[in-house]
């Protein structure tokens, strides 16, 4: 089959097309033929070596849909030429971590296209349990480019910073792909969303997702501009994944009593904290990773439902994964970029 890989860790010339075996399931396997699947910061991070060991040569990509193509022995439920998505977060199911709904602490925890094979080629496989049946509401690049980044700001807004109707929520980096799903998690629960941003054509798009501030830290200072925008008081949940480049604005940004979530280090992961400011205005900060399967499911209903809307950028055929990564590396985007075989 053909598939967008590397053989071995570097910068974007490492990414070539090669022909490589189709997978082969076992009982309990589904394979999927790929027909979309969609970039996120992880890809570029794991070809460059950031993290685990992972199988060589590799395919990236953790969220991929498509159609069943074959299954195997014990397969229930699912059928061949059925559209599904592939789940990117990947737990055991049964410890006690999974059994509360906090399944990216499973130590089993794994998600596709990094510690396994990934979507960036004609086929991939996983297990029944981490396949989910999709409709045709929206096309196979639409549905790739929602299951990572919908769970992930979930998962952030509702269980990690406690979301309520009437919060005042600032959204830095609101024209990424998790950026853009936050706003939506937000809007939906009742929050005012303030939307922060690199240029005026990404907080259009914010705008349009129901963002009521506007903020293009280009030309404004974020923390002025959020403190003019509430009367002084800051915001009670800032949505952080940028990193170090605006960690200390987005501190600043909180109201007394705040609470900030961060699920990303885009721009380095080593910041600063006043700690007497941290006390004295008695904050809270969260981290999250990802999300659970049932939070998932929940996103999946919602955008089933059009409540939540899938924001893809560009779609880019396999063979120039090279060019969309190189995109997403020059933060040129405004939601997801999504390649198809």
């Amino acid at each position: 089959m053909r598939a967008m890989a590397f053989a071995r860790h570097g910068e974007l010339d490492v990414l070539e097309l090669m022909d490589l075996p189709r997978p082969e399931i076992g009982p309990g396997e589904v394979l999927v033929e790929v027909k979309a699947c969609a970039l996120n910061h992880l890809d570029v991070w794991v070809r460059r070596g950031i993290g685990t060991k992972i199988p060589m040569p590799h395919i990236g990509g953790c969220e991929t849909a498509g159609v069943i193509a074959e299954t195997g022995p014990g397969v229930k439920g699912l059928q061949v030429g059925q559209r599904v998505l592939i789940s990117p977060g990947q737990s055991c199911g049964r410890c006690s971590w999974c059994n509360e709904s906090l399944d990216s602490l499973c130590p089993e925890f794994i998600i596709a296209g990094h510690q396994s094979q990934g979507g960036f080629a004609e086929y991939a496989k996983a297990r029944a349990c981490d396949v989910l049946p999709i409709s045709q509401a929206w096309s196979f690049a639409e549905w790739a480019a929602i299951p990572l980044t919908f769970v992930t700001a979930w998962n952030m807004l509702h269980h990690r910073a406690g979301l309520r109707a009437g919060d005042t929520v600032l959204i830095m980096g609101a024209g990424s792909g998790v950026g853009t799903a936050g706003i939506q998690v937000a809007r939906q629960a009742g929050a005012r969303v303030l939307a922060v941003a690199s240029s005026d054509e990404k907080l259009k798009k914010a705008a349009e997702l129901g963002a009521e501030v506007l903020i293009n830290y280009q030309t404004t200072d974020i923390a002025r501009a959020v403190r003019e925008a509430t009367g002084g008081q800051g915001a009670d949940i800032v949505f952080e994944h940028v990193g170090a480049a605006q960690w200390g604005a987005a501190m600043k940004c909180l109201r007394r009593n705040g609470r900030l979530v961060t699920c990303g280090a885009t721009t380095g992961p080593k910041v600063e904290i006043d700690l007497r400011f941290f006390f004295t205005q008695q904050l809270v900060v969260s981290g999250a990773y990802m999300g659970s399967r049932s939070e998932l499911l929940r996103c999946l209903e919602l955008v089933e439902r059009r409540e939540f809307r899938p924001v893809v950028d560009s779609v880019y055929p396999l063979e120039q994964l090279r060019a969309a990564q190189e995109r997403m590396e020059q933060r040129a985007v405004c939601g997801k970029i999504v390649v198809e075989p």
